[in-house]
């Protein structure tokens, strides 16, 4: 599951996922999406997994993707593209993910970020949709449908037409990133954010990420449905019973994700 360019460590249910190409800026090719949709795949299987963070080596989370020679055929071109998405794996874990972006996150880069359901940056990191804008190329793992959910329909126009660089504090002032810490702090804020969300009832978490997610691609009503259902079905969990009990006996409840 691991290589040179990404791999996994686990430590106390939470899976810490690693770009490592730091010297050519964690640039995503088909080896590095390969390996990291593996361990995607084998991550949201293991259910002693309770929280997933995205990270990188060196001092950018990454620049982009591998460049697609124009004299390949269509076919040829839509194979690359396929075998560069990362997205589809990324959003289907069932835990919660953070993005730990201790740099630069540009193009496929920033794609990958907009894929975790929380996003923590140090100062020094700067945010670019630069594909449109220099015509090299066009996002091709959802930076045009994620983007606008994240930081609305004005801001995401705003990025992809100038390809401008927006800073840490505009990210944080836009929605971009939930929080922007100093750049030698980011691993530990991330690791307590972690741990506090592993140390939840992680049945409980895996609902409400798929309340959440769900709701937003059908109306209100279903919704609502989806949020009961959900509800009725937490109710016979070993979790939920635990939680309760913890409660009544003054202490930490210890869940098992069942």
């Amino acid at each position: 599951m691991n290589n040179d360019t990404a791999y996994v460590t686990i430590k106390d249910r939470i899976a810490t996922v690693i770009l490592n190409n730091p010297s050519e800026g964690n640039i995503i090719d088909e080896g590095m999406a390969s390996t990291l949709n593996a361990i995607f795949i084998e991550l949201n299987e293991d259910e002693n997994i309770a929280v997933v963070v995205i990270s990188a080596t060196g001092p950018v989370f990454s620049i982009g993707r591998t460049q697609i020679s124009s004299e390949l055929s269509i076919h040829e071109r839509r194979q690359i593209l396929h075998d560069l998405n990362i997205s589809d794996n990324l959003t289907r874990l069932r835990v919660p993910t953070i993005a730990s972006i201790n740099g630069d996150a540009m193009e496929h880069g920033l794609e990958i970020a907009l894929c975790a359901d929380i996003r923590i940056c140090n100062t020094s990191t700067r945010f670019r949709c630069n594909d449109l804008y220099n015509g090299s190329a066009f996002p091709i793992d959802g930076g045009t449908q994620r983007l606008p959910r994240v930081i609305g329909t004005s801001w995401t126009m705003d990025m992809l037409l100038t390809g401008r660089i927006v800073d840490a504090q505009e990210a944080l002032s836009i929605g971009l990133v939930n929080k922007v810490v100093k750049n030698d702090i980011l691993e530990n804020t991330t690791s307590e954010l972690a741990s506090l969300i592993a140390s939840g009832a992680t049945i409980a978490n895996q609902y409400a990420k798929e309340a959440v997610y769900s709701g937003m691609e059908i109306n209100l009503t279903d919704g609502l449905r989806l949020e009961t259902d959900l509800n009725v079905i937490l109710q016979s969990t070993y979790d939920r019973s635990e939680g309760i009990k913890s409660f009544l006996e003054k202490r930490p409840p210890i869940f098992k994700g069942e």
